[in-house]
């Protein structure tokens, strides 16, 4: 590797960061356009003498013109190659698909029923991006219930919740309270991925609330614990911040009107990147476990 290329890494990350943020996660040519070699091709023709493609001015600039190859007075320039359709297709966000997802969840009786529902709901154009729909995972007979906000990654291939490095941290705050897959209940406000794990926008949100509030009331824990900003925020309609929320009891009421008490707290995947903040969650937990036995 030479110096030059290895000044370059660090804009090479950069450029790679901003990929990912921006949700770009697959290449659209199986090998890599060299758009240097395209440059040095333009630039030939006059090099070698050659007349410059025809230039147009506009508002007093110069804009280049695509030159015209003509034999005998038919247009010979290259046709641009048919636009592949996707298999199905994306559906925009709108008032109308929430109202569908509505009337979906709340005639479901069972959690089989919801689950069927879901799977041929095309109202949410993230349906179209992932790889799995991610139901839920654990006991639905169990008297807590845990509420995420969307898939990530790992949880996308495996069609689970919380199967990745947050999952794994969450599995061990269960135990730290005597729980673990069998004596909880693992959902998400959102059951598909977002691209590039993007935040889902209030439209999202909004089209699959009514499946998260049918598939609580379906379950009917005695406690809700709320994991991130997002989750509390949507269950528990408010607009504070999770730090704020976390710690301190809410409540989710049911469509049909029934209060289960909620704890908010940080998401797993925020400890992650905050191991500072942990020992808040510990509390938060700790409450959970006093709650469920106050209950039982």
């Amino acid at each position: 590797m030479t110096t030059a290329s290895q000044n370059n890494l660090p804009d090479l990350r950069d450029l790679l960061a901003f990929y990912a943020s921006a949700g770009v996660d697959d290449a659209l040519e199986d090998a890599p356009v060299n758009r240097f070699a395209e440059a040095a091709a333009r630039q030939q023709p006059q090099a070698r003498g050659e007349a410059a493609p025809q230039q147009a001015t506009v508002d007093g600039a110069t804009k280049p013109q695509p030159p015209t190859f003509t034999r005998g007075g038919i247009d010979e320039r290259p046709k641009a190659p048919p636009i592949s359709q996707p298999s199905a297709t994306a559906t925009v966000p709108d008032e109308a698909q929430a109202a569908l997802a509505r009337q979906l969840a709340s005639t479901a009786t069972t959690l089989d029923e919801l689950r069927q529902r879901m799977a041929e709901f095309d109202g949410c154009n993230l349906k179209f991006t992932a790889k799995n729909m991610v139901f839920a995972d654990g006991n639905p007979d169990a008297s807590i219930m845990l509420v995420g906000e969307a898939p990530g990654r790992d949880e996308d291939i495996e069609g689970l919740p919380f199967v990745g490095r947050s999952g794994r941290l969450l599995d061990r705050m269960l135990a730290a309270i005597g729980l673990d897959r069998t004596s909880a209940y693992i959902a998400n406000v959102i059951p598909w991925r977002p691209p590039g794990n993007r935040t889902p926008t209030p439209h999202e949100t909004e089209i699959c609330r009514p499946f998260i509030e049918r598939q609580i009331e379906l379950v009917n824990p005695k406690v809700l614990v709320n994991l991130g900003g997002p989750s509390a925020k949507t269950l528990l309609n408010t607009t504070e911040g999770i730090l704020r929320l976390r710690g301190n009891w809410r409540v989710h009421t049911t469509v049909a009107g029934t209060a289960i008490p909620a704890m908010p707290t940080l998401h797993p995947a925020y400890l992650l990147r905050t191991p500072a903040h942990k020992k808040l969650a510990w509390r938060d937990f700790l409450e959970v476990k006093a709650k469920l036995r106050a209950l039982s």
